[in-house]
C-alpha cells in the first residue's frame, strides 16, 4: 500500500518559528523550513496559523446530554442525589439515547479540534448495560476520526444497588478501557468496601480507575487517603485518576499540600472542570508538586445542568480565570493541562509536535498560544492520524 503524504506548509508549532510539517502514515515524520512541496501527494497551507497537538476531553459523560433535543428548562434540586434520581426519570421521559447523544456530542467535540475523549458511562441496574452500548456503538462509528475511552461508572453507587457490580464487570469484559468509582464515604457508605471492588476490577481486567470525588474537605481527604493506600497496594502508581478532588481547595492549605505531596509520589492523577461554584484544586499547587492535572467539560447540557459547549480551548480559560492565571506561561499551562495533561492521563502514546508523534493536530488562528486560549476562535483545522476530519469548527461528518 503507497504511503499518504501531507505537507503542512507555514505553521507554527506551539507558537513558535514558522516551519513546514510532513506526515507520513499518518504520523509527523519531518519538521523542517522551505521542505519542497513535491515531498508530499497533497499540501495545505497553514498561513501562519499556530499548530497544535490534539485537544484532550479527559473528562465528560457522552452518554446522556440532551445535544440537538431542543432547550429542556433544569429541574434537578441541588444535591447530588437529587440531580441522579431526577437523571433517571428524564432519562425514560425524554427518549435520551446514548449512541444517537454521544455522537452528537462526540463531532461537537471534533469541530473544536479535540481528537481523544474519556467519557464516564452510567452503569446501574435502572439503565443496565445501555448508556455503555451506545457510547461503545459511537466509538466504533468515529473510528480514526476521534478517540473514545469508555470509563464504566457506577453513577447511583456501586454496593448500593446491588448487581452494578455485575454489570460493570461485564462492560470491562465487553471492552470498557477504566473502571470507575464514586464517593465511596458518602454514596456507598462503605469506603472499604468501595475500594475493594473499584480495584479488584482493575486488577482482575488490567485496567486503570477514574474516581469521581466530590466529598468535601476532611471527608474528602479521607477518602483520598485510603485511594492512596489502595494505588500502592494494588501497585497501580501512574494508573489512578482522581477526578473533581474538590477537598484539595480546603481552607487548611497545609492538609491540602500534605495529600498532594503523597498524591504525587504515589504518581495518581488529577482531572479538573474548573468549576466556579466549589473548591477545587490548585493547579500551582499540583504544578509544584508535579501531580499530573487534566480538564474536561463535564455534563453538556444535560439534567445536571444547561451550560458547556465542549471546546476545550475554552475550558483552558476558564481553568485560568479559576486559578487566576494572567502571565502567558500560566495561561500556557492550562493549555498544557487540556493537551498533553489529558494525553498522559488517558496513556496516549506518540502523543505531541515531535517527529515520530502521532498526526493529531489542530491549526487555530492566533498570535500566541495564550491569546489563542483568552480569544478561542474556530479551529481552522483538525487533523487525525493526518487525515482532516474538521475545517473551521464544524466535523466533515454530519451528526445525527
Amino acid at each position: 500500500m503507497a504511503e499518504r503524504t501531507l505537507l503542512l506548509r507555514n505553521v507554527r508549532p506551539d507558537g513558535g518559528e514558522t516551519v513546514d510539517v510532513l506526515i507520513r502514515d499518518g504520523r509527523i515524520a519531518r519538521i523542517a523550513p522551505g521542505l519542497p512541496a513535491d515531498t508530499a501527494e497533497q499540501s495545505i497551507d497553514g498561513e501562519n496559523a499556530i499548530l497544535l497537538p490534539g485537544l484532550i476531553e479527559a473528562h465528560t459523560h457522552l452518554d446522556k446530554n440532551l445535544l440537538g433535543m431542543g432547550w429542556r428548562p433544569h429541574q434537578a434540586g441541588p444535591s447530588l442525589k437529587d440531580k441522579i434520581e431526577t437523571e433517571r426519570r428524564l432519562r425514560r421521559e425524554w427518549d435520551i439515547d446514548p449512541h444517537r447523544q454521544s455522537m452528537r456530542q462526540a463531532l461537537l467535540s471534533l469541530g473544536h479540534g479535540s481528537t481523544a475523549i474519556r467519557s464516564h458511562v452510567d452503569m446501574d441496574t435502572d439503565c443496565g448495560m445501555e448508556g455503555f452500548e451506545g457510547v461503545s456503538q459511537t466509538r466504533t462509528a468515529l473510528a480514526g476520526l476521534i478517540d473514545i475511552q469508555i470509563v464504566a461508572f457506577p453513577q447511583s453507587g456501586l454496593l448500593v444497588r446491588p448487581g452494578t457490580f455485575q454489570l460493570m464487570d461485564e462492560a470491562l469484559r465487553q471492552g470498557a478501557d477504566v473502571v470507575g468509582g464514586l464517593d465511596p464515604c458518602s454514596m456507598d457508605r462503605d469506603p472499604k468496601g468501595h475500594l475493594e471492588a473499584v480495584f479488584s476490577l482493575a486488577e482482575r481486567h488490567g485496567k486503570p480507575v477514574d474516581i469521581h470525588l466530590h466529598e468535601p474537605g476532611e471527608l474528602g481527604a479521607f477518602s483520598i487517603e485510603l485511594i492512596l493506600e489502595h494505588t500502592r497496594v494494588h501497585g497501580m502508581q501512574g494508573q489512578v485518576t482522581i477526578s473533581h478532588a474538590f477537598c484539595l481547595g480546603m481552607p487548611d492549605r497545609d492538609r491540602a499540600l500534605s495529600l498532594i505531596d503523597d498524591l504525587a509520589e504515589a504518581r495518581v492523577h488529577i482531572a479538573t472542570v474548573a468549576t466556579p461554584f466549589r473548591p477545587v484544586p490548585l493547579a500551582d499547587d499540583l504544578r509544584a508538586a508535579g501531580v499530573t492535572l487534566c480538564a474536561g467539560s463535564d455534563g453538556i447540557r444535560d439534567c445536571w445542568g444547561p451550560y458547556g459547549n465542549a471546546d476545550m480551548l475554552e475550558r483552558a480559560m476558564h481553568l485560568g480565570l479559576r486559578n487566576n492565571f494572567r502571565r502567558d506561561e500560566d495561561i500556557e499551562y492550562a493549555l498544557w493541562c487540556c493537551t498533553h495533561g489529558g494525553a498522559q492521563v488517558m496513556g496516549l502514546n506518540d502523543y505531541g509536535l515531535t517527529e515520530g508523534c502521532r498526526a493529531d493536530l489542530v491549526l487555530v488562528e492566533a498570535e500566541t498560544p495564550a491569546h489563542a486560549v483568552v480569544n478561542h476562535p474556530p479551529r481552522k483545522l483538525i487533523l487525525k492520524a493526518g487525515r482532516v476530519v474538521a475545517k473551521e469548527g464544524r466535523a466533515l461528518l454530519a451528526a445525527p
